[in-house]
């Protein structure tokens, strides 16, 4: 594992229209040391050559393209890229987000600061093409395992992790819809505390495929975290439910 170094992962399934922004973004970061992990998850469009051709013209070694040999979907992707990933510091980056150029040194800066494990940040909604839309998502200082039940302002795309703090094996994500969620829960009910740096350094592309866009399959999924992740009951899970969804709204708005 090398200090100092960031490993970025990216999952990436049929996003040939947003790649090469997305990875643009990584390569405009003021803190060079990170090594960037594309984990392609069998997609039916040119988003693997897109990535090639990319890393070709660049010819930057720090950026490396993984190939799964079927589509597994986004967890499995994130944690073939975690296996493979060289540095102590993890961050996630969906494949069609993208980054504030101060990102990685100002959240890496934040987590030393605090000596923390788990950090996150603010972030903007996007529009398709990316520009912000104004709308500034902020968060918490702190966030303990109670409070983001019903709080789940964490966007994968603004996280970071200290391996010298979290083990692999509670990094890795459970193979379950809202795969992320889940997995911030699991890292919180183990004790840890998720310092919130409240500054926007990212913006969260909502385009008509990535708009968590069935709201009825993501209430269905976040209910069912409760229900199954947490093994919690039909009255807890209802008293939590409602004041996600309430929180969920009101971001959006």
């Amino acid at each position: 594992m090398v200090d100092e170094l960031i490993s970025i992962i990216v999952p990436v399934y049929n996003a040939e229209k947003y790649i090469v922004e997305t990875m643009e973004s990584v390569l405009a970061q003021t803190w060079s040391g990170w090594e960037l992990l594309l984990v392609e998850d069998a997609s039916t469009d040119r988003s693997a050559e897109c990535i090639e051709n990319y890393i070709s013209q660049r010819g930057d070694g720090r950026i490396r393209l993984l190939r799964q040999p079927e589509n597994r979907g986004a967890a499995r992707a994130r944690n073939r890229g975690l296996k493979e990933a060289a540095g102590r510091y993890i961050a996630y980056l969906d494949a069609d987000d993208l980054w504030d150029p101060e990102k990685l040194e100002r959240e890496l800066c934040f987590l030393k600061e605090k000596k923390a494990a788990f950090v996150f940040t603010g972030y903007e909604f996007a529009d398709e093409s990316g520009r912000g839309t104004g709308k500034v998502v902020h968060v918490p200082e702190t966030l303990n395992y109670r409070q983001a039940l019903s709080n789940t302002t964490i966007w994968t795309t603004t996280v970071m992790f200290d391996r010298d703090r979290l083990s692999d094996e509670l990094l890795e994500m459970p193979i379950i819809k809202s795969e992320d969620t889940a997995l911030w829960w699991k890292i919180l009910r183990s004790g840890y505390i998720a310092y919130g740096l409240d500054e926007n350094l990212a913006r969260y592309r909502r385009s008509g495929k990535t708009l968590s866009s069935n709201k009825l399959e993501a209430l269905r999924r976040i209910w069912n975290l409760y229900r199954r992740a947490e093994g919690m009951g039909i009255l807890s899970s209802g008293w939590h439910f409602c004041f996600w969804a309430v929180r969920a709204v009101k971001r959006r708005l």
